[in-house]
C-alpha cells in the first residue's frame, strides 16, 4: 500500500492552467490530494470531464472550459474562482505547447506560429500572473510556479519558437521573484525533461526515441514526477525558494 501524500496545502485555493492532462492534471490532483481545493481552467471539455472523476474522493474542483490565449475570459474564470472558491494561495501556470503539427525549421517558419506558441506559452504565465499576484502580495503568502522547458535550455532543432518562449517563462520568473518576494511570495520555473505525456507521444517519433534513450536515469519521467515538485514548491516547505529555474529531466541536462 503506498503512503498518502503530506497534507501540507490544507486551507489553500490553488489554480492550475491546462490542468486536464498530462502534467497539469498530475499537479492539479497532487496539489487536491494534499489538500488544496483547486480551480482547473482548460480548453477541453471533454478532458476535463474525465478528469472531474478523478476527483471523487478529494475537495470537489471547480472545472471551467476557455481559452486561456483570450484575456476576458481568463478575467471571467478567476474572478469566479475568487468568488465561489475563495483568495487564490497558488497558482500552477502549466498552459503551454509547441506548434506541433506546425513545427517545421527556422527557415520554414512563419511569424503566425510564433506568435501563437509565444502567446500560449508566455503570454499566458504572464496574464494569470498578474491578476492573481496583488492578491497574494496584499495576504503576504503565495505561490507562483511556471512550467517552463528544458528545451529553453538545450535548444533542440526545429523548437526555435518554443524554447523562446520557455526561455522568456524563466526570464519572467527570475524578475517576478525578486519583486514579490518581499511580500511573501515564491515564483519558480520547473523545467521538465521528457516525460510521458500526450504531447510527448505527438512528437516525431525519431525525436521522442533519442531524447528516451539520452536520460540518465534509464527511464521516462511521469507527470507525477513533475507533480511532486509542485506540490513540495507550493508548501510552506518551499519558502526559502525562489526564482529558480528547476530541471527535472532524470539528468539529460543541468544548469
Amino acid at each position: 500500500m503506498s503512503t498518502p501524500p503530506p497534507q501540507r496545502l490544507t486551507g489553500r485555493v490553488a489554480v492550475v492552467t491546462g490542468g486536464a492532462n498530462g502534467i497539469g492534471r498530475a499537479c492539479a490532483l497532487r496539489l487536491a490530494q494534499e489538500g488544496a481545493t483547486l480551480a482547473v481552467i482548460d480548453l477541453e471539455q471533454d478532458a476535463l470531464n474525465e478528469t472531474a472523476h478523478a476527483f471523487a474522493a478529494l475537495h470537489a474542483p471547480l472545472m471551467i472550459a476557455a481559452d486561456c490565449t483570450k484575456r476576458d475570459e481568463v478575467e471571467v474564470f478567476i474572478a469566479r474562482v475568487q468568488h465561489e472558491v475563495g483568495p487564490i494561495d497558488i497558482l500552477v501556470n502549466n498552459v503551454g505547447q509547441g506548434a506541433r503539427e506546425r513545427k517545421t525549421t527556422f527557415l520554414e517558419s512563419s511569424e503566425e506560429v510564433w506568435r501563437f506558441v509565444v502567446e500560449i506559452n508566455l503570454f499566458t504565465t504572464m496574464r494569470f500572473s498578474r491578476l492573481v499576484a496583488p492578491g497574494m502580495v496584499e495576504r503576504g503568502w503565495g505561490r507562483i510556479i511556471n512550467m517552463a522547458s528544458e528545451s529553453a535550455v538545450i535548444g533542440p532543432n526545429s523548437s526555435h519558437d518554443y524554447g523562446a518562449a520557455k526561455m522568456g517563462v524563466i526570464g519572467f520568473t527570475r524578475a517576478v521573484a525578486r519583486e514579490l518576494a518581499p511580500h511573501g511570495v515564491t515564483v519558480n520555473a520547473l523545467l521538465p525533461g521528457p516525460v510521458r505525456t500526450r504531447a510527448l507521444e505527438r512528437s516525431a517519433g525519431d525525436e521522442a526515441k533519442k531524447a528516451v534513450a539520452s536520460i540518465p536515469v534509464g527511464f521516462l519521467g511521469e507527470p507525477d514526477d513533475i507533480a511532486g515538485f509542485a506540490a513540495m514548491l507550493a508548501s510552506d516547505e518551499g519558502r526559502y525558494i525562489t526564482g529558480q529555474s528547476i530541471l527535472v529531466n532524470g539528468g539529460r541536462w543541468w544548469l
